[in-house]
């Protein structure tokens, strides 16, 4: 048996265990709000929670934003499973957002807040993690999926 979208299940798993490995690794050596310069004033790693979604968006959102993941999840699972063979894009961009929502879901599920870390000072950006990344990237490949397919034209 073939397993059918192979690249999104690959891309899924590794989004997940990526994101997961690296909080586990954050909650592992840095105190909560403790930060390390990797480049001063412009990239740190900072242990923050969040309990809301991206960006801080919802905070305090996390018992409707936990079945929103699961939900977004379930959809993407089932879509991988029982809809037709996805183009490159469309696996790639979709396991992405799979990764990312299971990691940040799972957090919700088991800490009541996800924890983010990458912290780009230079430009004042929120502190996000590597589900918030893949979800973005996975955006972005679907986007760019949706700008490669070309219609379905029939000259007459």
């Amino acid at each position: 048996m073939r397993l059918k979208n192979r690249l999104f299940w690959i891309n899924a798993l590794v989004a997940f265990f990526l994101d997961q490995i690296t909080k586990y690794w954050v909650t592992q050596t840095f105190s909560l709000h403790q930060t390390q310069a990797i480049l001063p004033g412009i990239f740190h790693l900072t242990y923050v929670t969040n309990t809301g979604a991206a960006f801080s968006l919802l905070s305090g959102k996390v018992e409707w934003l936990r079945w929103l993941s699961l939900a977004v999840s379930l959809a993407l699972i089932a879509l991988a499973t029982f809809g037709p063979l996805l183009s490159f894009w469309d696996q790639l961009g979709y396991g992405l957002i799979l990764g990312g929502a299971i990691g940040n879901g799972l957090d919700r599920f088991i800490l009541g807040h996800v924890i983010d870390f990458l912290d780009f000072r230079l430009i004042n950006f929120p502190v996000f993690n590597f589900a918030d990344m893949f979800i973005n990237i996975g955006i972005i490949c679907l986007l760019i999926g949706t700008f490669q397919k070309t219609p379905n034209s029939n000259p007459r």
